[in-house]
């Protein structure tokens, strides 16, 4: 058999299980939407979804609405967590680099020993890291000082009835009873409160670990806080923050598109079309950027900070 035979032979059958896996997800979600509906059916069920609907009380005094600046940390946040993932992956794929980086060993960053020499996705990797680290700090300085933290932390332990009646009723096709501008449902404050107070932390701390800004000849820190431990929960928290948005983008599409992205893009609680088209121009800035990661774009912007190598 010929190479080009061999290759379409190969492409044929990854298509083909790439279709089973398709079909094998397809199936289950069906499965599961319909035993949550028989589930949510049952009289017991349906006392427990009366007493919790889905939702807590807002506390009083909490803030209403999204501010501008939820808005362009939003864009930030997704657009630095976006970058972060292809070039964890492309990291984590690209088994010889096609250029390297390495820092200027003067200034204020000076070091008795030579800078490591990294490649240019671990430079771009670890820059995005810091700028996304930034806007994060920057966001919780933000949330605390207007009060708008009361609207993504549980304040109330009938939070845990009422995040698993919501997701029943997600589960079911449901959807919850959604006022997003006043008070999120349960589930949705749950969701928010790990990603950002669990979630990012976990991942910053990790990829800290498995970085050169690690203090690595403290052996005490070392044995307190190995490197494989920090490697076993890194990859995971990426596949977190994959299933986080993609669950988050087809739930605020499907419950109200021109809305939700009016809350998160526009700052308003209509139902026009002016969040979409700022939403869609991010996009276009997000897939722009995703196709510039590549050595010939970034060895320019590398060397305004070190030398850049083949």
């Amino acid at each position: 058999m010929s190479t080009k035979a061999k290759r379409q032979r190969t492409s044929k059958v990854r298509w083909a299980r790439l279709a089973m896996v398709a079909a094998s997800i397809l199936l289950l979600l069906l499965a599961v939407v319909l035993a949550a509906k028989w589930f949510t059916g049952l009289a017991g069920t349906a006392l427990f979804l009366r007493e919790f609907p889905g939702h807590s009380q807002a506390p009083t005094g909490s803030a209403v609405g999204f501010p501008a600046w939820i808005g362009w940390q939003h864009f930030l946040n997704v657009f630095f967590l976006v970058l972060i993932i292809r070039t964890g992956w492309q990291i984590r794929t690209d088994t010889r680099p096609k250029g390297h980086w390495t820092r200027n060993n003067r200034g204020l960053i000076r070091t008795k020993k030579a800078p490591t020499k990294i490649s240019l996705y671990l430079w771009l990797h670890l820059s995005l890291d810091a700028l996304w680290i930034l806007n994060g700090i920057i966001f919780v300085i933000l949330l605390f000082s207007t009060g708008h933290w009361q609207r993504i932390v549980p304040t109330t332990w009938d939070i845990v009835p009422n995040a698993l009646s919501a997701g029943l009723q997600y589960l079911a096709l449901d959807w919850p009873t959604d006022d997003g501008w006043v008070n999120y449902n349960a589930l949705q404050l749950m969701s928010y409160f790990v990603i950002v107070f669990i979630a990012a932390p976990m991942a910053f701390v990790t990829g800290l670990r498995m970085s050169a800004l690690w203090p690595k000849q403290s052996s005490k820190l070392n044995r307190m806080y190995p490197i494989e431990f920090a490697r076993a929960l890194h990859f995971p928290v990426m596949i977190y923050f994959v299933g986080f948005v993609i669950v988050h983008v087809a739930l605020v599409l499907a419950t109200g598109a021109l809305r939700n992205l009016n809350h998160m893009y526009a700052s308003s609680n209509e139902d026009n079309w002016v969040g979409f088209w700022i939403f869609a121009a991010s996009l276009l800035v997000m897939v722009a950027a995703w196709f510039l990661t590549k050595p010939l774009f970034l060895g320019p912007v590398a060397s305004l900070t070190g030398s850049v190598t083949r």
